[in-house]
């Protein structure tokens, strides 16, 4: 008689852990109900787990009846508790042939990815009162939002083209439309976030969280307030700075994700900044969680097609000025380019950075060059503090435009070490 080999056995442990797995949390959702109603829990499913592990290790013939005995009787066990009770889910029969799918492909080779898929399973169905709760509280305009992000996302990028192509080789459409789905990810988070606290929360969160779709609006908007909401003006103030600490914070993380190699150099030069934008925003924060209304951004809706679209199209043309600047002129054309992309979007200048092949610049200097936008864009800011906000936001324009003179000189020390060397 032929002995079962070692990893026969492994498979079948694995077989009926990604069963015992699920089965846990079947179990405990259907702990109260009474003895002789509950169905498919910890037993069941471990001994579903397992069965679908020898049916891997079954010839092909016993394996497939096996695999339709066990869909047959769960169908026939999900449409007798259907005809007793209204409404039922069909998750319990759905997920008890998973388990069987899972135990059959630990015995053929992927019992890593069958543990892994049982965990993620497990984790999913964990989480039914959570997703329940988001989908209770989600409006049209959020479902049409995310409809359109599962386009950009999982339809669109995967069609496009990863080499460089049209003038000058200036374009990479799959890269391209990469960073129109983080940027638009990231702002989508933000607007969702936002809708569900400003209700309930004060200005700071409402500012963090409105500051991760727009910034400037965030600005706007308190600086508004500040000169007609005299005792709201310690938090609307640290609102303000709070949102240009998240600029900085948000172009720090990006360029983490876009261009690696600049992301330390970049976050050497911000850290300043930041760090003196939180000192006043510590002061005031216990006033700005409790203390005012929250701050409308009216950011409005990030994930209407033409944004995404309007986006790509600005990206793409600064990423054709950029490489005809940094060819006819050097880095100093490239700068320029770079600065006036920043004023109307700093995002737009971190892609448009991102489009340069990295044996171009040096990645200290594309940091240095990177934060001239970044630091324009926040006495851009403070710009409009002061001018809506009059004597009451001085000290905020102020704050602000200390935090990119710092920038500034951050930036001055890295490229001056960078000419001694």
């Amino acid at each position: 008689m032929e002995q079962i080999s070692l990893s026969t056995l492994s498979g079948l442990g694995q077989a009926l852990a990604a069963g015992l797995l699920i089965g846990l949390q079947r179990g405990w959702t259907n702990r109260d109900a009474m003895t002789g109603t509950r169905i498919a829990g910890l037993r069941t499913h471990g001994v579903l787990g397992l069965a679908g592990g020898v049916a891997g290790l079954a010839p092909v013939a016993l394996a497939i009846a096996m695999a339709l005995a066990t869909g047959a009787i769960l169908a026939i066990g999900y449409w007798r508790r259907s005809a007793e009770r209204q409404g039922l889910s069909a998750t319990g029969a759905i997920v008890a042939q998973l388990t069987f799918g899972l135990g059959f492909l630990a015995t053929t080779g992927y019992a890593t990815e069958a543990v892994a898929a049982a965990a993620v399973v497990t984790a999913l169905l964990s989480a039914r009162e959570p997703l329940h709760g988001i989908l209770s509280g989600m409006t049209g305009a959020e479902m049409r939002a995310a409809a359109r992000f599962a386009i950009i996302a999982l339809v669109v990028l995967p069609l496009l083209p990863d080499r460089a192509m049209g003038p000058l080789d200036a374009w990479n459409p799959h890269k391209l439309w990469l960073v129109v789905v983080l940027v638009s990810g990231l702002c989508f988070a933000g607007y969702v976030a936002s809708r569900r606290s400003k209700l309930h929360q004060g200005t700071l969160l409402t500012a963090l969280l409105g500051s991760l779709v727009s910034s400037t609006a965030v600005t706007t908007a308190c600086a508004r307030r500040i000169a007609t909401e005299p005792d709201a003006r310690d938090a609307l103030s640290s609102a303000i700075l709070l949102a240009g600490a998240v600029m900085y914070a948000r172009v720090i993380a990006l360029t983490a994700l876009l261009v690696t190699p600049v992301a330390p150099w970049i976050a050497a030069i911000l850290a300043s900044a930041l760090t003196l934008l939180l000192v006043p925003i510590l002061g005031t924060a216990r006033l700005g969680a409790a203390g005012s209304p929250p701050v409308e951004s009216r950011a409005g809706n990030p994930l209407d097609l033409h944004v995404a679209l309007g986006l790509a199209a600005l990206v793409a043309i600064m990423m054709l000025a950029s490489k005809w600047a940094l060819i006819e002129f050097g880095n100093l054309g490239f700068s320029t380019v770079l600065l006036l992309t920043g004023l109307a979007d700093v995002d737009a200048a971190i892609m448009t950075l991102s489009g340069v092949p990295a044996a171009t610049i040096a990645p200290p200097l594309a940091a240095a060059i990177l934060s001239g936008p970044v630091i324009a864009n926040t006495l851009l800011k403070a710009g409009i503090t002061l001018a809506l906000a009059g004597r009451q936001g001085r000290s905020t324009a102020a704050w602000l435009a200390g935090s990119g003179l710092f920038a500034g000189a951050s930036a001055l020390l890295l490229v001056y070490g960078l000419r001694s060397l």
